[in-house]
Order: C-alpha cells, then structure tokens, then sequence
C-alpha cells in the first residue's frame, strides 16, 4: 500500500471541519462582573490543604471510583488579543471554572450545574437538584488530563504504570454570548489572563492551564471588535 497524495487543489481547500472551527470572542468591556456572598458551607472553599484533598480524595475514590472533573475555558477579548477567565483563589492560586461531578452526571450536566455556581447571581450548590442554568452553551471537549494518584501531577497521557487512575480532568470550550453578567463567591476573584501570560508558565498557572494556548491552536479565533 503506498502513502495518498493529495493535489494541491485538495490540500488548498479546507475541510467542512476546519471551517467549523472558529471562535467568536468579544471584547471583555461587554461583560459585567459582581460579587455575592459565600453560601452556607463554602465558606472554606480554596482553604483546604493538600493533605485533606488527599483524604478526601482516597475516600471519594474509594466510594464511588475515578474521581471526573469538568471545567470551562470562557474567553474574552482585551487589547486585541484573547484572554481566559480565571478564578483565583487567596490572591495566590489559579483555576478554571468548573469542578468535580456527582456518580453518574453527565459531563455537560455538571459543568452547566458547576458554572452556575462559580459564575451566577444565585449559583446552584453541590447538594441542589438543578442541572444548571440553559444559559451556558458547552462546546467540545478539547483536552483531557489523568492523575495517576491522589497527590501526583496531572499529565495530558495515562502514565504506563498508572494501572487505577485517581482522577480524569476535562476541559470544555464555553461559547459566551455577547454579553452576560458574572457574579462570583467574594472569597474568589474573576481575572482575565492573556493567553501570551500563560502560555508555558506551569510555574505560577499550573500545567493544566498553561497548555491551555496549545489546545486553543486549532480553532479560528475571530475577535468581534466593539
């Protein structure tokens, strides 16, 4: 069998799926952002230690098995160049909106359910019913990262000797409309990042999210100006 070649007509032209993979983003000034107060039993979120996330860790897996993680990638224009929304947390670390779902849910089920509440007026908690507001608009799943156990480094590959992964981490594209209104925890703050800023810098964004720009190569980023 030997290797296809296609004519340059055929490699000029792009494919239905290369067309389709386009992202419109606008600019941050069309956003508005607020505070709310900590609902009752988050008051410690982002306090925990490393030693109670490994406990708790170890007896979520043993209860229900791999531990899913779902979490948003919002973008937003700003001096002509795309930002990502972060969450930080005590002025010191970085995440993406979203967080862990409930035995059996749904992934975009629980990342409408986890948006809403880092990212709503109101905000659903963990122990609510909802499924999370229609607002959100989910895109595809562009990455996926594996633990290998409950205090290792995530890694964008299953690790040969990883024979009972601790915990799988998926990152979805969020499409935003042209405006909205974020209300984060006040124990939070919502920052808007360039991807310039954390583009390779596991050191201070972690590594998770500095592949973010990686993962953003393959889309068509169509920034609507005001």
């Amino acid at each position: 069998m030997g290797l296809e070649i296609m004519t340059d007509e055929a490699a000029a032209a792009p494919s239905p799926a290369a067309a389709a993979a386009r992202v419109e983003i606008y600019p941050l000034c069309r956003y508005y952002f607020g505070a709310r107060d900590v609902a009752a039993g988050g008051a410690g979120a982002g306090l925990e230690t490393a030693a109670d996330r490994a406990l708790r860790l170890k007896a979520n897996f043993a209860a229900h098995g791999l531990r899913t993680s779902v979490h948003g990638i919002l973008l937003v224009e700003l001096f002509d160049h795309p930002h990502v929304l972060l969450l930080q947390v005590r002025n010191s670390s970085f995440l993406l909106p979203g967080g862990r779902l409930r035995p059996g849910e749904q992934d975009v089920q629980g990342l409408k359910r986890k948006l809403s509440t880092k990212l709503s007026v109101a905000g659903h908690q963990d122990d609510e019913d909802g499924d999370g507001d229609d607002e959100w608009q989910i895109g595809e799943c562009i990455g996926m990262w594996w633990r290998s156990e409950f205090d290792a480094a995530p890694f964008p590959y299953l690790l040969p000797n990883a024979r009972a992964p601790k915990e799988c981490i998926k990152l979805f594209l969020i499409k935003l409309p042209v405006s909205r209104q974020f209300v984060v925890p006040r124990n939070m703050k919502l920052l808007a990042v360039p991807l310039s800023q954390i583009h390779d810098n596991a050191q201070v964004y972690g590594s998770i999210i500095a592949g973010i720009p990686n993962l953003l190569s393959k889309f068509s980023l169509n920034i609507i100006s005001d």
